[in-house]
């Protein structure tokens, strides 16, 4: 068998935090917030199944003056929570002078 970096048959935990990681932040970039994350925490529940479905959900939670709160986790199959996290952003503008949200326009 192949190895994956995680345990035998399984996906590395350092994969898993990236996906919710991509995913809390997706949720914030798409309510149309310019942010970068300043706290990560990852509760890992079960091992991710190599070549298994899996479902992705990530939600914002809160948002107040400067910070935008979110949460997200994998399950497997049979909609057991294998992965949890939540997120903390905070707004940077600054950092993304030259990223447009929403769809562009054809011309």
């Amino acid at each position: 068998m192949k190895r994956s970096g995680g345990p035998p048959g399984h996906a590395h935990g350092g994969a898993s935090a990236a996906i919710l990681d991509e995913a809390m932040g997706l949720v914030v970039w798409a309510a149309g917030h310019k942010v970068a994350a300043v706290n990560i925490e990852i509760n890992y529940h079960k091992p991710l199944p190599l070549h298994q479905p899996l479902t992705l959900e990530a939600r914002i939670t809160q948002t107040d003056e400067r910070k935008i709160f979110s949460t997200g986790e994998i399950r497997l199959a049979d909609s057991t929570i294998a992965v949890s996290g939540r997120g903390i952003y905070v707004a940077a503008p600054q950092l993304f002078e030259q990223v447009t949200l929403g769809k562009s326009k054809k011309g």
